[in-house]
């Protein structure tokens, strides 16, 4: 069973993230724990205050260094002592893979301007959920919190359906469609009601190459390619020189040349 203990100073933030839905089903069955530790609960002074100016002036207050010290030695010992900070490494689904593999995870989620520096001597690392800054760490906590959960044994109730999603395969997720079949002019595609199966993985792995190079072609250099990948990515446009640069693998076909023969035909035709 995996941990996460959040300390913060807003516990009453993630308290229904982390009862409801999937991730309180989880609990409830004891497929993982939630801990809200009140960081207040660790100040020195009767007033419960944790931050305090920052030297030097400037705006914003800092939360004291002492303060989440004494709230993380009151933890058992974590795996993984996590700062969010907009410095942070980024996170993503293979940073959510690998968190997954742990068993105890303990985050400090900021406040105010954050925690003073010092703070980072006491986490394994910093992680970031985008380029924007919000009011504090909840938010992204939820959203780690989630990505990680339902990568559990279990969680989920297929334990392969995560395989698929976007990010997962090193590319966007492809459509899904279900009833009515046929909605203001637009169909379901055919192919996904044929009964096929062959067909339908094949359609789908299509469409998830179509996404991710139009949408995340970025994305494109970290997937692991197959051959059938290169003929379709080839088909849909690109060089030979771009599949090079991704490091994919040659194609299982050639490109198709039907606009080369067109010609060939006009000119023999003269």
């Amino acid at each position: 069973m995996l941990t996460f203990s959040f300390l913060t100073l807003f516990p009453e933030l993630l308290a229904p993230f982390a009862s409801e839905a999937i991730i309180g089903k989880a609990r409830e069955r004891g497929l993982l724990d939630v801990k809200l530790v009140q960081l207040r609960d660790f100040s020195d002074n009767r007033h419960r205050k944790v931050d305090d100016t920052p030297y030097g002036g400037g705006a914003g207050m800092v939360i004291r260094v002492d303060v989440a010290e004494r709230a993380l030695a009151s933890l058992t010992p974590a795996d993984e002592v996590i700062l969010f900070s907009p410095a942070g490494q980024p996170f993503t689904q293979a940073v959510a893979e690998e968190l997954a593999g742990k068993g105890h995870l303990a985050f400090l989620c900021g406040r105010y301007e954050g925690f003073d520096a010092r703070t980072e001597g006491l986490v394994t690392r910093e992680l970031s959920v985008g380029d924007f800054v919000m009011m504090g760490g909840e938010a992204a906590a939820a959203c780690v919190l989630e990505a990680v959960a339902r990568l559990l044994p279990g969680v989920i109730g297929d334990p392969d359906s995560h395989r698929a999603d976007s990010f997962s395969s090193g590319l966007l997720d492809y459509p899904e469609y279900t009833r009515p079949p046929q909605w203001r002019g637009v169909d379901v595609p055919e192919v996904l009601r044929g009964g096929n199966h062959g067909a339908v993985a094949l359609w789908r792995r299509e469409q998830a190459l179509r996404r991710t190079l139009a949408r995340r072609p970025d994305l494109l250099l970290g997937a692991e390619l197959t051959p059938q990948d290169s003929a379709i990515l080839l088909e849909l446009g690109v060089t030979a020189e771009q599949l090079q640069r991704w490091n994919a693998p040659p194609s299982l076909r050639p490109r198709r040349t039907r606009r080369r023969k067109n010609i060939d035909a006009n000119e023999q035709s003269k």
